[in-house]
């Protein structure tokens, strides 16, 4: 295949150092016109239906069309800029007109139930045999069985919502990057801690402006919440988040062209439309077809069961809440704008420590060590800087190897900037498989939004990281650990692909609960200025303050899952019910905090307007279920061991859970691990909601 365009290239990584928007049209129509003609001469009657001849050419041209479209959709989401964005929505139809058309190709279908029903699928590897069940599964739901005049309808469908999904996110990027509060004196940012009122101030100096700015993107606006004195302040900051991409941002300068709320019908339309085209009475019952969740009667059972053993949790926290913070902070009546400021304050006063002194402990690089020797002690791996070209000059490139063996590599983006779109994910660059008898090794993108070093009075300072951010990226290097420690040869069901989507937080929200552990932070702390580790009473106290507000917390997690569950199971969004007023009889029923009415948190809801998260949010806290059983095992090992980081646990949690991939079931490989099904109790534990 030629090389002269980059984005053809498929002899290592990717050549970001030489890819440009001019490349995309080009490679995207050769790639298309290459997957067509194999895709004919797969469907011709001469084509033999077995592995070799007809399931491991699909392989190839999805591989490289993946690889090829998830670049542009990786840059489109690091570095957006008018040029890439143009080729990126240019290709975007093509591209999802030929995944429609190969799931609802009829042919293609029978064969591979022909191929189920063979002499030669007995003899199959469990990997292929999944593979054949995962694809017969994709055509019926890509809607090979529809009539031919339904087809036509269904193919618009999927090309309007990844369009108008893909406008979702450029509207909250946006008015994102448009937002500037430019604060005039230091005095008016009383309470807030002296790096953020740095970078800040360097912000504003970029802008050519005096004073400090500050912008939408967490690092910069949540700290105002968090430690502001000034109410006034707060209250224009959250007013901003709360109606970015809505009727009623009216700070932002294209409030109408940016407004996401027709998007969100339009999309729940779509998605309506397609569940009943496919033959099922809602969009959940479609998106709980390759899950483990059986039903959204059953999801919501989950989450209605989990909210009311939180609720009388956030009931005393929120009492707690305002008794504090009207007797100590003469706030009569705590707005939304308070409650992470005055729960700042009420969790110093009780545990007489504050965030802002515990990031003094982490800076970055103590961080990044403190993380690779856990993997590394866990997993019998070792980390080590690479060389790659990337996207922006701050991303890093790791390898890791096993006695000497490269087993994976990653991409390491953490900062904050603009064009960059917001929050963190790990998503892959490469997957594993064995191609004409060479290994591929998997390659990852993990990717964070956090404060970038500052240059203060000429000197670089570090970045410091809360531990709240700590603990995503111990999050986002789990999903990078399932992708990159994975055993599967084959293609689709190596690393994250094929779990089940409330499965695949397991990983995640497992490493998370290292974060926690004395054995971990002490090797990963050292102060900023003095360089001493994390003193032990420190830690005491961030330990009895872990499940601070956890029932508000968890509440709050089981009010978005049940919002995004009923938005996709029992809302008519063609009838008389507005998207507001059904998320409000959602509240009046489960939530005990009811934000401001201008309140628009659903139009910057991009995990599921435009994530992949469409009634399946609940994945977060099933999958926690998962994690936190799992992660007991560890708990049990330290108390015959003495230390919860045993190597011995990592080699059946890795052999088990991560190796595996999508080859099996979630749920087997969760009994293969853990010997039984898994129990909520570790979970209601972790989060001081025990019995």
């Amino acid at each position: 295949m030629t090389t002269d365009n980059p984005l053809l290239d498929f002899s290592g990584l990717p050549r970001f150092d030489a890819i440009a928007a001019e490349h995309v049209t080009p490679a995207i129509d050769t790639l298309l016109a290459q997957a067509r003609a194999t895709v004919a001469k797969l469907t011709a009657p001469e084509t033999a239906v077995s592995w070799d001849s007809f399931v491991a050419p699909q392989d190839d041209i999805s591989e490289t069309l993946g690889r090829a479209w998830g670049i542009v959709s990786h840059l489109s989401n690091v570095v957006d800029t008018p040029e890439l964005r143009a080729a990126f929505n240019a290709n975007q139809p093509k591209v999802t007109e030929f995944w429609t058309e190969l799931g609802q190709n009829e042919v293609l279908f029978d064969k591979f139930k022909q191929l189920q029903a063979s002499a030669e699928y007995a003899t199959l590897s469990p990997a292929r045999k999944t593979i054949v069940e995962h694809a017969i599964r994709g055509f019926r739901l890509g809607g090979a069985e529809l009539p031919e005049d339904k087809k036509e309808r269904f193919g618009a469908i999927q090309e309007e919502h990844a369009a108008v999904s893909t406008r979702f996110s450029e509207n909250v990027l946006d008015a994102t990057n448009d937002y500037k509060l430019l604060v005039d004196t230091e005095a008016e940012l009383a309470g807030l801690p002296d790096d953020v009122k740095q970078a800040a101030r360097a912000a504003a100096e970029k802008d050519g402006k005096n004073g400090y700015q500050f912008s939408l993107h967490f690092p910069s606006y949540y700290p105002i919440l968090q430690f502001a004195d000034q109410r006034a302040l707060r209250e224009t900051i959250y007013r901003a988040n709360a109606t970015k991409a809505s009727e009623q941002g009216d700070a932002f300068s294209k409030k109408d062209d940016w407004d996401n709320g027709p998007n969100i019908v339009t999309l729940l339309k779509l998605r309506d439309e397609e569940a009943k085209m496919l033959g099922y009475k809602n969009f959940a019952e479609v998106s709980l077809v390759p899950k483990m969740a059986q039903s959204p009667e059953q999801v919501i059972s989950f989450l209605e069961d989990l909210a009311r053993r939180a609720r009388p949790y956030a009931e005393q926290d929120l009492a707690e809440l305002r008794a504090f913070a009207k007797d100590e902070l003469g706030l009569d009546e705590l707005q939304a704008w308070d409650v992470p400021y005055a729960s700042e304050k009420l969790q110093e006063r009780r545990y007489a420590f504050s965030a802002q002194e515990v990031k003094q402990y982490f800076p970055e690089h103590k961080v990044i060590d403190g993380l690779f020797r856990l993997v590394q002690t866990l997993f019998s791996v070792n980390i080590v800087l690479d060389m790659a070209s990337a996207w922006h000059p701050s991303v890093r490139f790791y390898r890791i190897e096993r006695d000497g063996q490269l087993v994976g590599q990653f991409y390491l983006d953490l900062y904050a900037r603009a064009g960059k779109g917001g929050g963190a994910w790990m998503d892959d660059a490469r997957g594993r498989r064995v191609h004409n008898g060479k290994l591929q090794t998997p390659v990852a993108y993990l990717t964070c939004n956090f404060t970038e070093p500052a240059l203060v009075d000429g000197v670089l300072q570090p970045s410091l990281f809360t531990h709240d951010e700590v603990i995503t990226l111990f999050h986002e290097f789990g999903h990078g650990l399932h992708h990159m420690l994975t055993q599967v040869d084959e293609i689709s069901v190596s690393g994250i692909s094929g779990v089940e989507w409330d499965a695949v937080e397991l990983p995640s929200q497992f490493m998370e609960n290292f974060c926690w552990e004395w054995d971990v932070l002490q090797h990963m702390t050292a102060h900023v200025t003095t360089g001493a580790p994390l003193p032990r009473a420190l830690y005491d106290k961030m330990l009895a303050a872990k499940n601070f507000q956890s029932g508000l917390q968890t509440l709050r997690q089981s009010e978005f899952s049940l919002l995004d569950m009923h938005l996709h199971y029992d809302y008519n969004p063609f009838g008389t019910q507005s998207v507001q007023e059904l998320i409000d009889s959602v509240r009046r029923q489960f939530a005990v905090v009811i934000p401001p009415a201008y309140n628009r948190f659903q139009n910057s809801f991009g995990h599921i307007f435009s994530g992949g998260y469409s009634a399946g949010y609940y994945s977060y806290k099933w999958a926690e279920v998962l994690s936190a059983d799992a992660y007991s095992a560890f708990e049990e090992a330290a108390a015959l061991t003495g230390g919860v980081v045993s190597a011995e646990t990592g080699k059946r949690f890795q052999a088990e859970i991560l190796a595996v991939g999508g080859s099996r079931p979630a749920l087997e490989s969760f009994k293969a691990f853990r010997g039984r099904e898994p129990s909520i109790d570790a979970l209601l534990r972790h989060s001081g909601m025990a019995a």
